[in-house]
């Protein structure tokens, strides 16, 4: 029988949950890969500019490390015309993207080229064979704009532990690659799009901010599709 969420149903211009874990559970993301994974988001998703790098490869003032580097990005997939990105977290042993995709098949060919070149960039770095994640990658479509910023708030507080309050509630948040600096504007990244959610929220009444949306420690209401056994 499949996994629950492995077989996939694409629609454009819809919204999805992606997530996955290690195989056996065990740990993705050492301190330094967080970086790696995160530059590979930032090249798909940044729109690429083959003007500029036709042009570098052409000038001879260009070094053979620079020419290199501009050949590899051409060459590189690149989905900034199909994915956007709302929000993501990165945990030692998972991840969970937001993402809205513009084509049909936009999320399967990114995700393919996310986690194929990730596999291949912790192997050779690791000296470990096979594969790196459990099984193909998980994607729930987003059904309502209640499950979209209940998402939102899960992914932003995948970090904290049950019953943490205060200061150690959002210290815990923010211990974690995430894309809350972004919701809180306290960071500007061109390919993480947070104001679509933020637009639900008020800017001028702290009690209706996006941050007291996810930092009240009160259960708010479940979302079916939150039990994802990570």
């Amino acid at each position: 029988m499949p996994a629950r969420n492995s077989i996939k149903v694409y629609t454009e211009n819809g919204y999805y949950h992606l997530y996955n874990r290690g195989v056996e559970k065990r740990t993705v993301f050492f301190e330094q890969d967080y970086a790696v994974f995160l530059s590979y988001l930032k090249t798909y998703l940044l729109p690429k500019n083959e003007d500029d790098l036709h042009r570098k490869l052409a000038d001879p003032a260009t070094n053979y490390k620079e020419k290199a580097d501009a050949l590899k990005l051409l060459k590189l997939n690149n989905f900034a015309d199909e994915i956007v990105l709302i929000s993501y977290c990165l945990m030692p042993n998972h991840f969970h993207l937001l993402v809205k995709q513009v084509s049909a098949n936009g999320i399967d060919r990114f995700m393919n080229s996310l986690c194929t070149r990730y596999t291949m960039y912790f192997n050779k770095k690791y000296n470990r064979v096979g594969s790196l994640y459990q099984g193909v990658y998980k994607a729930v479509m987003v059904e309502s704009d209640e499950q979209l910023l209940h998402l939102t708030r899960y992914i932003h507080r995948n970090p904290v532990s049950s019953g943490s309050k205060g200061d150690a509630f959002r210290t815990q948040i923010m211990r974690q690659p995430s894309s809350y600096p972004e919701y809180l504007k306290q960071r500007k990244t061109q390919w993480v799009h947070p104001d679509e959610i933020l637009g639900f929220f008020s800017k001028t009444n702290p009690l209706l901010s996006y941050p007291a949306f996810v930092e009240q420690t009160e259960d708010l209401s479940p979302i079916k599709e939150i039990a994802i056994d990570l």
